[in-house]
């Protein structure tokens, strides 16, 4: 049967790569529901058994002028994705 979860859609060109506390890259991208509810979505580029985690914003945070310490406090925030 196949899934009918909510998918997610990355926006092209607007994703940013930073180091957290413990020098693991990770990228993050804004997504955006069906719907058009949005949010941040941070995928471990260093550990691939990292869950990939996502955090819900109103407001759209421009992830090319964020900085380091910005991005990473979003990512403290952001639950781990797990399967449904």
């Amino acid at each position: 049967m196949p899934n009918r979860g909510v998918r997610l859609r990355r926006s092209s060109g607007s994703e940013r790569i930073f180091e957290d506390e413990t020098r693991r890259l990770w990228s993050a991208g804004h997504s955006v529901t069906p719907s058009g509810s949005g949010a941040v979505v941070f995928t471990c580029l260093s550990d691939a058994r990292e869950a990939i985690r996502a955090v819900a914003l109103d407001v759209e945070v421009p992830l090319t002028e964020a900085g380091s310490s910005q991005l990473q406090l979003l990512l403290t925030k952001a639950p781990r994705l797990g399967q449904l």
